[in-house]
């Protein structure tokens, strides 16, 4: 398919110009990694760009796809798009079909991906694979609350648990009778707006039906709850 065609540094002008500053979705990171090497190469300058893998992203979009079935072939199965495998085209095309089906399925937009696949795929376990647990600071002013995240957060999760506990809450992974705060990440608060909510939400809305006194707020609500209680914060 190349025999014959311009070599890098005859068309890389043209290519580099398309890149520059713009948002490049690929699916692994073949792409980024080639196309790196070959400027390299030969000596010509990196664009600057922002890279998305949609094989990352698949693995947070669908929770069967956290660790198989997230192929390009097999994510165009999933989502119905039919493609030539292993054209370059194809290939390029077929990526970004997977972000838009994500970003369906979701709720979450581009920018709100290049956060989410820099996160846990299961934001409820630490790096190590253990539960994220705290037990909440006796002395601090929020001593007794019991709190529970739920969603994509704009911090790592282990932050926002440490957070939490240094104003005196416990945190525990599910929703109970303990439980008297339900933390929404702001992205999921956006995209349940009229459409399923996590089992952790709609367990935490049936028990405030039940007469639990239980409170559901958005990420930033509890981020400001932390400040007002003065606990020192650093930037996410």
């Amino acid at each position: 398919m190349v025999s014959g065609c311009p070599t890098l540094p005859e068309v890389a002008e043209g290519i580099l110009h398309r890149l520059e500053g713009c948002f490049c979705v690929c699916h692994t990171h073949f792409d980024r990694v080639s196309l790196a090497r070959a400027l390299t190469r030969y000596q010509l300058a990196s664009p600057a760009l922002t890279w998305l893998d949609t094989a990352r992203v698949t693995r947070r979009a669908w929770r069967d796809c956290a660790s198989r079935g997230y192929g390009l072939a097999d994510v165009c199965r999933r989502i119905g798009y039919t493609f030539a495998h292993h054209d370059a085209l194809e290939d390029a095309k077929a990526a970004g079909q997977i972000l838009l089906a994500a970003i369906a399925e979701t709720g979450l937009e581009v920018r709100d991906w290049l956060v989410r696949v820099e996160q846990p795929i299961d934001p409820d376990r630490s790096a190590s694979g253990s539960a994220i647990r705290r037990d909440g600071d006796p002395e601090g002013p929020l001593h007794g609350e019991v709190v529970v995240f739920t969603g994509a957060l704009s911090v790592p999760r282990s932050q926002a648990a440490d957070l939490a506990a240094g104003v005196g809450c416990d945190v525990v992974t599910g929703v109970s009778s303990r439980a008297t705060i339900l933390v929404v990440g702001n992205q999921d608060a956006r995209k349940l707006a009229g459409k399923e909510k996590s089992a952790k939400h709609l367990k935490a809305e049936r028990l405030i039906t039940g007469g639990q006194e239980l409170r559901i707020i958005r990420e930033s609500d509890f981020l400001e709850l932390v400040r007002a209680s003065g606990q020192q914060m650093s930037s996410p």
